[in-house]
């Protein structure tokens, strides 16, 4: 490796170490906070260096130019994220013109002492904690009386898939239909289900499938393939009965590659929505609390098994305050 290569990571890695400090010190960690340094970076990279912090306050508002919502999401979009860090932008911040000329000055310092700042770099540097504020946020179940339990499933997984848009190379919605079908399960079989981390592959485990019941093998799917359907046609040559759970338009996929080899009638199909919805009104009977219950008890028991079996806490579903009205 060059030394000019070297010298440039050295760059790279002491503009984050310092970065990392500053944000520490101003306790820059909830969405509102994280607004500021985007916008006044972004200020940066149209004024240059050094800022004049006076140039960046309002002259009516004494706010921070620009910290609002609009700017905060233009920002974001350059950068693939379409999720609403927050409302106000941060200009309901206490201390944001503080922190601005805090900030500024850093910058300012920066520049001195190293001769120019990578802002690129620095804009980076705040996306990726962006992303980890809105990966450390647990998914939202909200049971609203207006809608149906399937919907209240179906805006839960919109989340995943949002979440997974943001994150490329991530199976979120995946795991997390996998872990939900494994809390309906063990709600219905009890503690002898086992439970395995969604990384964890199907072939040399011994195991039928991603859940092994007696003579039953579910497989959870978001896209069933020949692949599946192929896993499918060794488990009735063992003897047992696949059953396949998956999501939306993958249940006429299944359906479709199942019948073209000839196994259509020897297994089963669900939509894990109706799948899960149908569990909570069963065991719900027919009362709202018993059906929050029911809902209560479920995410109970996949929250206790991504902690067992994941390693990102992010996983967590917690149920919405409005959904125990």
């Amino acid at each position: 490796m060059s030394e000019a290569v070297v010298t440039e990571e050295a760059r790279q890695d002491e503009l984050a170490e310092a970065l990392t400090s500053f944000a520490a010190e101003h306790s820059i960690r909830s969405k509102g906070a994280l607004c500021l340094p985007l916008v006044v970076t972004d200020h940066a990279k149209v004024m240059g260096l050094p800022l004049d912090p006076n140039k960046l306050r309002t002259d009516k508002e004494g706010q921070v130019l620009g910290l609002g919502k609009g700017k905060v999401q233009q920002i974001l979009a350059r950068h693939g994220i379409e999720r609403v860090l927050a409302e106000e932008g941060g200009r309901t911040s206490r201390g944001s013109l503080g922190k601005m000329s805090a900030y500024v000055a850093f910058l300012n310092g920066l520049h001195v002492k190293t001769g120019g700042v990578d802002l690129e770099a620095v804009e980076a540097f705040w996306i990726a904690r962006v992303r980890e504020f809105f990966a450390a946020k647990p998914f939202t179940l909200r049971l609203d009386p207006t809608l149906s339990v399937r919907a209240a499933f179906r805006l839960l997984f919109a989340q995943a898939e949002a979440r997974q848009k943001e994150m490329s190379g991530t199976m979120i919605v995946g795991t997390i239909m996998q872990h939900l079908v494994g809390a309906k399960l063990e709600g219905a079989f009890g503690s002898r289900l086992v439970h395995h981390s969604a990384s964890t592959k199907d072939e040399g485990q011994s195991r039928p499938g991603d859940f092994d019941l007696g003579d039953l093998a579910f497989h959870v799917s978001t896209a069933p393939g020949e692949a599946l359907i192929r896993k499918c046609q060794s488990n009735l040559a063992a003897g047992q009965r696949p059953v396949i759970v998956t999501a939306g338009r993958g249940v006429g996929l299944a359906a479709g590659l199942a019948e073209n080899a000839a196994i259509a009638d020897r297994l089963d199909v669900f939509d894990v929505e109706q799948w899960l919805a149908a569990d909570i009104l069963e065991r719900g009977g027919d009362s709202a609390a018993g059906r929050l219950a029911a809902l209560e008890a479920l995410l109970d028991r996949y929250n206790r098994i991504v902690a067992t079996v994941e390693t990102d806490p992010s996983l967590r579903i917690e149920l919405a305050a409005s959904g125990r009205a």
